[in-house]
């Protein structure tokens, strides 16, 4: 799927539910699952490349990187978490067209200072309205293409109240904004109150993050409020760090993985996963001793 197809699907019936991941591996084995696109999470990139909080300690080239190799394993369309453009509006066009170049079909820009926070965190601070707008319309014109998606985020609910979040989130959307993506509604009335002040500008983008400050819920039932995309940004990296830790302190504890067995894959199994026996054969095609000519031929 493309950033065409993209952009086709959302005006399709059905919630479109985005796995979060974090590089190639896990984009793969989300993929592998029946994924139809994929939410690339800033905040993953930060917790598993660098072992840091998400508070703007990436930058925008570690995740044009990680967005390469993304695309480069598997063909999704891919939201891309460009924080709040590395920048001024400027530095919003080189992220957008730098990201496009790199393979994503979406890219999300928020209203948040330099250095950001994760949305659920505390302590956050916003550029101006304007300020963001320009930062919107300087990334529709940085585009090469129309069918990339430029997803518009606010933060403002933690800093001004749900009622300046929507004036803000509706002024995006009059900058050209394709998605909008108004950050942790801490209220399913909220929710609600953003599809019915919104739902009919653009799509709507909601987040589920666990342990956050936005009630859980699932697909069907965002889609039965109005959201058009799901993301599950962290819960994949939240998942590995617990398998990690209990995996770390069992193999410390015993000295072996045996206990661990029946929670990992084996040799074959990661094999499998990452098609190694169909890389070696397409590797065989190209083999010098299998393509040369036999020594006494006409060449």
């Amino acid at each position: 799927m493309t950033a065409r197809t993209l952009r086709d699907r959302l005006q399709q019936p059905g919630i479109l539910v985005a796995p979060g991941v974090y590089d190639a591996l896990s984009a793969l084995l989300a993929a592998q699952a029946g994924a139809e696109a994929l939410y690339l999470s800033g905040a993953s990139i930060a917790y598993t490349r660098a072992g840091r909080p998400d508070i703007g300690l990436m930058d925008r080239g570690e995740v044009v990187d990680v967005m390469a190799m993304v695309a480069e394993r598997v063909g999704l369309p891919v939201i891309t978490d460009a924080d709040n453009g590395f920048g001024n509006a400027l530095n919003v066009q080189r992220s957008v067209r730098t990201l496009e170049r790199a393979g994503a079909a979406a890219i999300q820009l928020e209203d948040q200072t330099l250095p950001k926070r994760c949305g659920h965190l505390g302590g956050k601070s916003l550029v101006s309205r304007q300020e963001m707008t320009g930062k919107i319309k300087a990334a529709l014109d940085a585009r090469h293409d129309e069918a990339t998606l430029i997803v518009a985020r606010t933060d403002a609910i933690a800093v001004e109240g749900i009622d300046r979040a929507l004036e803000r989130a509706q002024a995006y959307a009059e900058a050209g904004a394709d998605v909008l993506f108004v950050e942790a509604p801490e209220s399913r009335a909220q929710m609600q109150r953003i599809v019915a002040e919104l739902g009919n500008r653009v799509p709507l983008l909601a987040n589920m993050v666990e342990g956050g400050r936005t009630p859980l819920t699932g697909a069907a039932d965002l889609e039965s409020l109005g959201f058009r995309i799901a993301i599950f940004p962290g819960g994949a990296v939240r998942a590995i760090a617990h398998t990690l830790a209990d995996y770390y302190a069992s193999l410390l504890a015993n000295g072996t993985n045996a206990p661990f067995g029946e929670r990992m894959l084996d040799f074959q199994g990661i094999n499998r996963i990452v098609g190694t026996d169909e890389m070696l054969r397409l590797g065989e095609r190209y083999d010098e001793k299998a393509t040369s000519p036999a020594k006494g031929t006409a060449a």
